[in-house]
């Protein structure tokens, strides 16, 4: 499929997508969330992918937050309506993927981008990175599952400030809260992120899988989360990476997933 407001490329079993409206600074839209929710899937399903790198084009935004004039006309239904479209075709969605998001945020992520960074597994900044929740400034707030997942990267005081002042991060303040797990320099971004998930791609992509599975299962309040673990934990039993790891451990040698 061709993309629009995206772009994909496949690196090693590495797929970076990026989000591409530089005119806009890479502000979501409806299309542009199809499009992301696509390629994700696309990505997911292949299985060649064990890594997925969500970015941003040029050096100054990862994602600016969503393009305002797309709903400023909206009633209190379309609102709703725009917030539960965009949580389940690519919010959740890429939260509960089973393969490893990592959001590499070069410059601004704001509004919906940051909610896009928050919605991947963990996420690397640039130096010259900047985050927040602005919404309240607009009359609005956070509907990407905003309100949700910043109190559980920074706890809940941290949330309640950022987002109610409306305020920003820059890379180090977000490293310092817990947002972020490394910042390096703009240069070095791309290059850091693609070392993480080359390591993480040499492991077992159905171990990986049932641990994202195991670990969002102690964030739901209606799953009891060590039950989830000891499930998983079993299941690996059963899968052909258990006996190539195990294998490969006894042998002393590196495993072949």
């Amino acid at each position: 499929m061709s993309y629009q407001n995206i772009q994909t490329a496949v690196q090693s079993g590495i797929t970076t997508i990026t989000i591409n409206r530089p005119q806009k600074l890479n502000a979501l839209n409806k299309d542009t969330i199809a499009e992301l929710s696509h390629a994700v899937s696309e990505a997911d399903t292949d299985e060649n992918c064990r890594v997925i790198i969500l970015t941003g084009s040029g050096d100054k935004a990862f994602v600016a937050g969503a393009d305002i004039a797309e709903f400023s006309d909206f009633d209190e239904s379309q609102g709703a309506d725009l917030a539960e479209e965009g949580q389940r075709l690519l919010f959740d969605f890429i939260a509960n993927l089973n393969t490893p998001v990592i959001a590499a945020i070069n410059g601004y992520a704001l509004g919906g981008g940051l909610e896009l960074a928050m919605a991947a597994h963990f996420r690397i900044a640039s130096e010259n990175a900047k985050m927040g929740l602005p919404e309240v400034s607009l009359g609005l707030i956070p509907g990407y599952g905003g309100t949700q997942r910043l109190p559980l990267l920074v706890g809940k005081g941290k949330a309640m400030e950022l987002i109610m002042t409306a305020g920003m991060l820059n890379a180090q303040e977000a490293l310092q809260w817990g947002l972020v797990n490394h910042v390096v320099s703009s240069e070095e971004l791309m290059e850091f992120t693609l070392k993480i998930a080359t390591r993480i791609a040499h492991n077992s992509s159905t171990a990986i899988a049932a641990a994202i599975r195991s670990i969002n299962a102690g964030f739901e309040k209606s799953i009891n989360g060590f039950e989830a673990e000891i499930s998983e934990f079993g299941n690996c039993f059963g899968t052909e990476d258990f006996v190539e790891g195990t294998t490969a451990f006894m042998e002393k040698r590196k495993p072949e997933f």
